[in-house]
């Protein structure tokens, strides 16, 4: 092939490829599809690997947006630039290289780089990537990872929020590793239920408040995992269910429990007997998802209830959690009475009030 005919082939490629970019950014624009959606759409019925979006975070959005500003001027106004990526480029999401652009990517703190389970610290706010391709499935190893990092978390008091997110833009986790559970004896299998609950009944109890980033498919294990959260932000293309009935089996990690506490008890059991899962629209009017965010907004907008709620007093979130949903109103109430009464002779409560009638943010400590 000659020179000239190269170029004019390559001229092609960049044509197609920044047309398909645009066209994808408009469909999202339009809310014709969500991003999750587009991608998988370009990916198996376009062939095209990788798809736009991730693409894009690859080559990174400041230069995806230069490519598109010269491509304007050369080919026409069908190339302009999109809005969505200017804004993105705006404030600084320009990728991988940025640790997010159209999706999140995980930064992990030295010594988590191989884990199933990355752990990246923030400041006061944590963050948990599940990273098990293909469907971080719930194994041994990632209970074990988790379990590793809520006590890194917990051990050094430095952060009082934590995410959990999926290092995978297209699922959160589509459940227990079914095929790790089959390998295991009756004692074996218990010992990591009983792991698992613990794990998940420290979060419930903690003062560290926790938030599922939930994006794609959040099912069995995977919904349990987020239900045991405090709070569970959904992006438009998520998915909740319990299909372990179809296997024969029952939840096994809380769903028969947590499930009916968020959703009322009628739809839980239809939900646990059937195995159908819901969409994020319906599991926020249900009460399972807290918020619903279209999907390239997801993770800021975990990250910014993290933020926020890490700011609190860290005694009293963790009273607020503990006495919260008592079964039975009088027991409640008695649980309430003892939780204000260890939270008002803190330093916190103290620091709280000064702070008020200073007029000024108060400095919370957690003593």
């Amino acid at each position: 092939m000659s020179t000239q005919a190269e170029t004019d082939a390559a001229s092609i490629v960049e044509r197609f490829t920044l047309k398909a970019f645009v066209e994808s950014c408009l469909v999202l624009e339009e809310g014709v599809a969500s991003m999750r959606d587009i991608d998988l759409g370009m990916m198996a019925g376009a062939g095209i690997i990788p798809p736009p979006f991730a693409r894009a975070d690859q080559l990174g959005l400041d230069e995806m947006l230069a490519r598109l500003e010269h491509a304007a001027t050369e080919w026409g106004e069908a190339f302009e630039p999109p809005r969505i990526l200017r804004r993105l480029v705006a404030q600084g999401r320009l990728g991988v290289k940025a640790g997010q652009g159209f999706f999140p990517y995980a930064r992990a703190d030295a010594g988590w780089d191989e884990s199933p389970v990355k752990l990246e610290s923030r400041g006061e706010v944590a963050i948990a990537w599940i990273d098990r391709p293909p469907a971080n499935s719930i194994s041994p190893d990632v209970v074990a990872a988790l379990q590793r990092a809520w006590d890194a978390l917990t051990g050094d008091r430095s952060a009082r929020a934590l995410v959990l997110a999926s290092a995978n833009p297209m699922l959160f986790c589509a459940g227990a590793d079914i095929k790790a559970f089959t390998t295991m004896d009756a004692t074996a299998g218990r010992q990591l239920l009983d792991q698992m609950h613990e794990l998940l009944r420290a979060m419930e109890r903690s003062s560290v408040v926790t938030i599922a980033a939930v994006g794609g498919l959040a099912l069995g294990g995977g919904c349990e995992l987020a239900m045991a959260c405090d709070f569970r932000i959904a992006a438009e293309s998520a998915m909740f269910g319990q299909p372990e009935i179809s296997l024969g089996i029952i939840p096994g990690f809380g769903g028969t429990q947590r499930l009916p506490r968020l959703v009322g008890e009628a739809k839980a059991l239809e939900m646990n007997l059937t195995g159908e899962p819901i969409g994020a629209e319906e599991a926020h009017q249900l009460g399972l998802a807290t918020r619903v965010v279209p999907d390239h907004e997801l993770f800021d907008t975990a990250l910014g209830w993290a933020r926020k709620l890490a700011a609190q007093p860290p005694l009293a979130v963790q009273q607020i959690k503990q006495v919260s949903a008592q079964g039975e109103l009088d027991v409640g109430i008695e649980t309430e009475k003892q939780g204000f009464a260890n939270v008002f002779a803190s330093e916190d409560a103290r620091e709280g009030i000064s702070a008020f009638l200073q007029k000024r943010t108060p400095r919370f400590q957690g003593r």
